[in-house]
């Protein structure tokens, strides 16, 4: 297969965002999350216990939600990317340790591991996210009370949107 120089720029430049939301993630700078989504994107969190939302609702919800968490660490690879002109989908791994308190003392759990499926358009500012959604890869040492959010959240997710249409 031939690559262009435009397609192994768009590739390096997906990389990059993929890297900036991890070091956005990392140092809890939600307001570099601007760089890397578009206004109207939509992000589900749900295989992991969070929330489905604009990326107006995600940005408000990460502060709120990491705070629980004394470190972390998104690692991302495994880039595989489709691109099409000015539109693109791809997958990304992220090795993501999360320290996490254990529901009643006795110290901490650590757990990770997730895919990203995303959708990027191209902007005048350069790639963006326009939809990403985690995929669950592996657990170890998940906190009990992370593990009960994990199956309460997909059937408030759903009542929330019965609710919405009626």
């Amino acid at each position: 297969m031939t690559q262009t120089l435009v397609d192994i720029q768009d590739r390096i430049a997906l990389e990059q965002l993929a890297i900036g939301y991890a070091n956005a993630m990392d140092q809890r700078a939600w307001n570099l999350l601007d760089q890397i989504f578009v206004p109207d994107a939509i992000i589900d969190y749900t295989a992991t216990g969070g929330i489905k939302g604009t990326y107006t609702e995600i940005k408000a919800w990460l502060p709120r939600t990491l705070k629980f968490f004394k470190s972390y660490m998104h690692l991302m690879g495994n880039f595989q990317f489709v691109i099409e002109g000015d539109m693109a989908s791809g997958q990304v791994a992220c090795f993501n340790p999360m320290v996490a308190p254990s529901l009643f003392g006795g110290g901490n759990t650590v757990m990770f591991g997730i895919w990203y499926h995303d959708t990027y358009v191209r902007t005048p500012e350069g790639w963006r996210i326009k939809t990403r959604t985690q995929q669950h890869c592996y657990s170890f040492n998940v906190p009990l009370w992370m593990r009960l959010a994990t199956k309460l959240v997909a059937p408030f997710e759903k009542w929330k949107k019965s609710r919405k249409s009626n």
